[in-house]
């Protein structure tokens, strides 16, 4: 019954935002076409001072790939990671997490499709996926976008949050899963 009401209110839950925001601006007198304009017009603005920092950011990303810097950091961190429990195999999900959620995405796809996604390295590598944020991301290209010029506490703080998710997906993984 919850399931169906759920699966329900999804399928028309953007519809009904659709029709009622443009109801509610009339109702309010706001004129609704003209204010979806002028904001798309200032997103287009924010867009072309965001592609430079995405362009140098992507650059660095695929850098640091094809490098071979990150095989490199994963076996000097690899022991570590065996006292925690953690797969091997995770490493690279967990380096290039606070970098590229693209790039996490495509290799959370290789694994899955080497080990499956039912097993305890896809079950694992699915929390990753889920539990932090894109860390450099979000500092390149949102502080950018607005001019952030000191951020070393955001560093400081992304990276704890990105290392805590880390170890809670593995210890709750092996909780949940082994």
């Amino acid at each position: 019954m919850l399931l169906s009401f759920l699966t329900t209110l999804s399928k028309w839950a953007i519809p009904f935002l659709l029709l009622i925001i443009p109801v509610f601006g009339f109702i309010r007198k706001v004129p609704v076409y003209e204010a979806f304009v002028e904001g798309a017009e200032e997103g287009f603005s924010t867009v072309v001072k965001i592609i430079p920092f995405l362009v140098g950011m992507m650059i660095a990303i695929s850098v640091f790939r094809a490098s071979g810097a990150m095989d490199y950091l994963s076996r000097a961190v690899a022991p570590l990671t065996t006292l925690t429990g953690a797969p091997s195999e995770l490493l690279p999900l967990a380096v290039m997490r606070p970098l590229s959620g693209s790039a996490v995405l495509g290799l959370a796809t290789e694994i899955m499709k080497v080990y499956g996604p039912d097993s305890f390295i896809g079950r694992c590598a699915s929390v990753m996926q889920g539990t932090t944020d894109t860390t450099f991301f979000v500092l390149t290209i949102y502080f950018g976008a607005v001019g952030i010029k000191k951020y070393r506490y955001s560093i400081i703080t992304g990276l704890s949050a990105d290392i805590s998710g880390f170890l809670a997906s593995i210890y709750i993984c092996n909780l949940i899963f082994k």
